[in-house]
């Protein structure tokens, strides 16, 4: 195996670690972790892009192409609205920041604020797509480094045992994080006015935004799981739970897209089969 494969491996795995950390500011240090990290990983998503910088450039030129696979204009497509969101979650960072860049503060601090929350959740679901498309090379990277030589029956039983345990666990923290109603608040900051006034159902105290029931008059509920109510920071700063929790959530996405994926080639080779006898 290619060193440069070990080493997009590697950087792919340090990535999503870090990535998930970032969901709650109190692991590892604090704020200062969060903001550090969160710059490493513009850096190391540069890197991986260079690393397959051949692929981008080849489909780039026939991304116009009838002949170019469905498949291959899809994960094109994933991957330049990845890039996008990561590069609006890193500019929204620097500008919200209080430790690297105390005094960066330009423009509507509260929207960026908001923006730079719901935007990370949404990539969260991107990152899950993207693995779940490249399963079959995670899996055959992890066989070589490991030096098993054959997938035997029992081996694919676990695997399948262990997906619907991931399935559960995963869902589970989407239900306890409120993951969905995050995901969907992407339309409610967008659509915030320039006021600085924060979205319906979102509260700006002590320079943090926090969700908050508009209708109830409580105080939002603490959980869990890596994040404070409405964003970063709040339940355990633990970073194990943490990476638990986001990986979790991730590899629900990752095991429906590699199924759907799966079952999509399935069909596309019976009636490719089917076709081949008609004529």
């Amino acid at each position: 195996m290619k060193k440069v494969t070990y080493v997009k491996f590697i950087l792919d795995i340090l990535m999503a670690l870090t990535f998930v950390l970032l969901f709650n500011k109190r692991v590892l240090g604090g704020l200062a972790f969060h903001e550090i990290a969160g710059l490493a990983i513009s850096v190391a998503f540069i890197t991986h892009i260079l690393l397959n910088l051949n692929w981008v450039v080849k489909v780039t030129a026939k991304l116009f192409d009838r002949k170019l696979p469905g498949m291959t204009r899809f994960s094109y497509l994933l991957n330049l609205l990845l890039l996008i969101s990561m590069t609006f979650i890193v500019i929204s960072g620097i500008l919200i920041s209080e430790i690297v860049f105390p005094n960066l503060h330009i423009g509507n601090t509260p929207w960026f604020k908001m923006s730079h929350i719901s935007v990370s959740f949404f990539v969260l679901i991107l990152i899950g797509v993207h693995v779940g498309l490249h399963w079959k090379w995670v899996v055959n990277v992890t066989k070589k480094i490991a030096r098993i030589k054959s997938s035997k029956a029992p081996l694919g039983i676990i695997a399948k045992v262990l997906a619907a345990l991931i399935l559960l666990f995963g869902g589970y923290q989407m239900y306890s994080t409120q993951f969905v109603s995050r995901v969907q608040g992407i339309g409610t900051v967008f659509n915030m006015t320039n006021s600085g006034t924060p979205p319906a159902g979102f509260k700006q105290r002590g320079g943090d935004m926090r969700g908050e029931n508009p209708n109830s008059g409580e105080r939002p509920n603490r959980m869990e799981g890596g994040h404070r109510e409405g964003g970063f920071g709040g339940g355990s700063p633990n970073a194990l739970g943490v990476i638990l929790t986001y990986f979790g959530i991730m590899g629900v996405f990752v095991i429906l897209t590699y199924y759907l994926t799966k079952l999509g080639s399935r069909k596309k080779r019976r009636n490719a089969a089917a076709a081949e006898l008609d004529s």
